[in-house]
């Protein structure tokens, strides 16, 4: 049976070339970085080269990226450290309804702590509003935390357009940058960001490595405790293949960049175009214009989103309800609801996200399945367009 993978904004596979850069520090450069000896050395200068390539790759200085064990990680360093930075000049904090649970659960453990969130709404595409933003600062905001680009529908926010606004006010601005990376060109001064969270197995990279970036004079309290690694700033042994692996992925991610952007999107496109006219009553979700390249959230009204999803991994597609984080929990997206789309639009949700892997046929092979499958589950389904026109004429009810 083929296997069609579309799900990459959940995770990639690694490349042969970022796996082939790992595997000898597994074996013969096994040595810890901290170590005074040779083996330990060329640990050491292999992390030295994958920071710069991972700065190379957001326009940062080298010092600027500390390595962490994920992007969730580096969300709550930037979050929680903050928070007690400043806590003798605010306990205030913004961010918004859509953002990562890693960032919305953060804030909730903060809330218990005695800090106040200010979750700001998003449109019916999933964009915050810039005005609503300014009009929630006050003189005790310490940081503003909005996401790059929403993992589940793909929403560029005007991060540049943020990050002024928080300057205007003198509050820090941090953002998630786990979906962007590699997808969308990424330049931190020109942004001015003060802190940006990513991660490896987003570009092709292995999992259990990310980063944060912070900005050259910003001093956050460290999350972890112990040792003298990362500048003193983020205690544990490293993870040496694995931070490898994510130089690698950066350093190709930035020499291919442009080439990918242009690949996924055709490909994106040409999916959505092809299930929209041959699949009645599919309504695409987001924002089609600052949108991921590779993203394509669907609703296929009249049945369930988990009903397609399972029945489609029978046939080898694989696809997800939205955050692989949340999405075995089968709880309504809170990115879609707070959209404002309605609960059965929102469990009638599928996102697809295409890759480097994915080609013309993989979609087309896709595409005729899910064509069927449609058609199937909607004869079977009590919310298929003709029930339900069926059911009001017959209803009789008078007020």
């Amino acid at each position: 049976m083929r296997q069609v993978y579309l799900d990459y904004s959940a995770t990639t596979p690694v490349k042969n070339k970022v796996l082939e850069e790992m595997l000898p520090y597994f074996s013969e450069n096994f040595g810890n970085p901290s170590s005074l000896y040779q083996i330990g050395f060329k640990s050491k200068d292999a992390i030295t080269l994958a920071r710069s390539r991972v700065a190379q790759l957001i326009g940062a200085e080298d010092k600027e990226i500390y390595f962490t064990s994920s992007g969730t990680e580096a969300d709550n360093w930037a979050v929680i450290g903050t928070a007690k930075a400043l806590k003798p000049k605010g306990n205030h904090i913004i961010t918004s309804k859509i953002e990562h649970h890693a960032l919305l659960h953060t804030c909730e453990y903060l809330e218990k702590e005695g800090y106040q969130v200010t979750y700001l709404n998003v449109d019916k595409k999933g964009m915050v509003s810039l005005e609503e933003l300014e009009r929630a600062i006050t003189d005790r905001t310490i940081l503003i935390s909005i996401m790059f680009a929403n993992n589940e529908v793909g929403t560029i926010q005007p991060i540049k357009e943020i990050a002024k606004i928080a300057k205007k006010h003198g509050v820090l601005f941090h953002t998630d940058g786990v979906q962007a990376l590699g997808n969308l060109p990424i330049d931190v001064k020109e942004l001015n960001v003060d802190m940006m969270s990513i991660s490896a197995h987003k570009i092709y990279g292995p999992k259990g490595v990310g980063a944060l970036y912070i900005r050259k004079g910003l001093t956050i309290p460290n999350l972890i405790h112990g040792g003298g690694q990362e500048n003193k700033k983020r205690a544990g042994t490293e993870n040496v293949p694995g931070i490898v692996g994510f130089g690698k992925a950066a350093s190709l991610a930035d020499e291919n960049l442009a080439s990918h952007i242009e690949k996924v999107r055709t490909l994106r496109d040409y999916f959505i175009s092809q299930i929209t006219t041959r699949i009645e009553d599919v309504v695409v979700n987001g924002d089609m214009e600052h949108r991921l390249p590779g993203n394509a959230n669907l609703i296929f009204k009249y049945i369930e989103g988990e009903a397609l999803l399972l029945y489609m991994d029978t046939k080898g597609i694989f696809a997800s309800t939205g955050s692989a984080c949340s999405s075995a929990t089968f709880s309504p997206s809170h990115v879609l609801s707070a959209m404002g789309l309605p609960l059965e639009q929102v469990y009638s949700s599928i996102r697809f996200t295409v890759g480097d892997f994915t080609t013309k046929e993989d979609i087309d092979y896709a595409v005729d399945e899910i064509v069927e499958m449609v058609e199937k589950l909607r004869a079977f389904s009590p919310y298929n367009k003709d029930n339900v026109m069926n059911s009001a004429q017959s209803c009789n009810c008078q007020a």
